[in-house]
């Protein structure tokens, strides 16, 4: 499909093009210098990793020659005395009446797992098949570079006539949970004030169709450890007599889903709306789905994917097989992530759950709840005029038509931007697609989809450049 606006590019666009093409070999190769620095937050890697990686995005912030002021800063973690990690904020004010766009992005990226499960190691940058390989190449140092490269663009086209403002945050520990994330925000509210806001963290619909994402599903993250005994039995001796702590778990999680593998917690809710064709064909190419192994959830496959909720047990600590022996467990700890959809409050949803667990504990096992981490999910107004913008550009930067996407994952810190920026047009972008395979092995970036990200976003520059706030 085409875009629906056919008109021919003013000069000043097809300048712009042309610069996004000449910029995007220096974009790329900048990417590959990020993607070599292994800035993971978790406590338990080099932190030292982190600084080079925020004073490697401000360097490049300072080259595009458009911000006024660069700094690498950290918050406070909530209201205690911990730093959380480094960050770059780069601003430049408006002028001529011009509105202010705040541009965001992450620097910091997920443990790259098992190196043995890559192709080609996971920090360093490899192109193949038209994709880059890399841990962060598409989470989201590309959305760093998306933002960089449009900047370079713009301004070589506009030069002095660039009257836009822009900020553009970077944050160092997303991965980690964005733990002075609100506080950053309060602390350089004025800095960051912006009358619309790119969140490129998000993805696209597949890898040659732009989306806008408009909805994302809400996280109650936990820590539930079932106790039965207060020490260990040898299973032969009392087996059959007395339940294990795997017992219980067992028998307790599995009440969570119904025969279909739905969510079975009464209080967790849905969210009723039409979603695009998806196919359980696409569904198994996308995710790497097994023959003989079903999809699970009912209604559309997309609708169960970003209006519904889902639960999901991420870790267990348990005796390993290879240590396993002939022992009744006391005790058992699991984390459980549950995704809510859009619309619910996350610890309404969390009461649900936890409701649901103590009601359903079997045997009378002891349930303990801890480590409990909230985020609410996220419903675009999709009324402004940014968001207009925001969909002709990619119209035109992608020469195909966008799709307002859901999306199933959570990304918790828009519910902050929210709240400190309540007139802001928040719009949700991103270079991913769906086989970047963020956060596994072998996460790479498809080339194609960075270029028209690239061009996408220098276009909604120059767009919002020429309008004026009293628009």
């Amino acid at each position: 499909m085409t875009p629906s606006a056919s008109s021919a590019p003013s000069e000043q666009e097809s300048a712009l093009a042309e610069a996004v093409a000449l910029g995007i070999p220096a974009a790329l190769s900048d990417l590959g210098g990020l993607v070599r620095i292994p800035g993971i937050a978790w406590p338990a890697f080099d932190q030292s990793q982190l600084e080079r990686s925020a004073d490697a995005v401000a360097e490049l912030a300072r080259d595009t020659g458009v911000f006024d002021e660069v700094r690498v800063l950290r918050a406070n973690v909530g209201d205690t005395e911990e730093l959380g990690q480094p960050a770059v904020l780069a601003t430049r004010a408006a002028r001529n009446g011009r509105p202010t766009i705040l541009l965001y992005a992450h620097h910091d990226v997920q443990p790259p797992g098992d190196d043995e499960l890559w192709e080609t190691p996971p920090f360093e940058p490899t192109v193949r098949d038209g994709r880059l390989y890399g841990r962060g190449a598409a989470d989201d140092k590309a959305g760093i570079m998306a933002h960089i490269a449009a900047l370079r663009a713009v301004s070589s086209v506009l030069g002095d006539d660039l009257d836009l403002g822009v900020a553009m945050f970077v944050e160092g520990e997303e991965e980690y949970g964005s733990r002075s994330f609100a506080r950053f925000l309060s602390d350089n509210a004025d800095a960051l004030r912006a009358d619309a806001i790119v969140v490129a963290d998000s993805g696209n619909l597949d890898s040659r169709t732009p989306g806008l994402t408009v909805s994302l599903r809400g996280n109650a993250r936990f820590t539930l450890t079932i106790r039965t005994l207060d020490h260990a039995s040898h299973s032969g001796m009392f087996g059959g007599a007395v339940p294990d702590a795997m017992m219980a778990a067992i028998t307790l999680l599995a009440t969570l889903w119904d025969a279909d593998g739905a969510v079975a917690v009464d209080g967790m809710t849905s969210r009723e709306t039409d979603t695009p064709p998806y196919d359980e064909e696409t569904l198994r190419d996308e995710t790497g789905l097994l023959p003989g192994t079903a999809p699970i959830g009912r209604d559309s496959i997309l609708s169960r994917i970003w209006n519904k909720p889902s639960i999901t047990v991420i870790g267990i600590d348990a005796t390993s097989v290879e240590a396993a022996s002939n022992t009744l467990l006391p005790e058992v700890s699991v984390v459980i992530s549950a995704r809510v959809a859009p619309g619910q409050d996350a610890r309404e949803a969390y009461r649900a759950i936890e409701s649901h667990l103590r009601a359903n504990a079997p045997f009378g096992a002891g349930l303990t709840f801890s480590d409990l981490d909230l985020g609410d999910g996220f419903l675009v107004d999709t009324t402004g005029w940014a968001v207009e913008m925001t969909r002709k550009a990619m119209a035109d930067g992608y020469g195909v038509a966008p799709v307002d996407l859901g999306v199933g994952g959570s990304i918790p810190f828009i519910a902050d931007l929210v709240r400190e920026f309540p007139a802001a047009q928040i719009l949700v972008t991103g270079v991913e697609d769906p086989h970047s395979r963020a956060h596994s092995p072998n996460e790479s970036l498809h080339l194609e989809t960075f270029r028209n990200a690239v061009r996408t976003e220098a276009l909604l520059l120059a767009r919002m450049n020429a309008r004026s706030t009293a628009s």
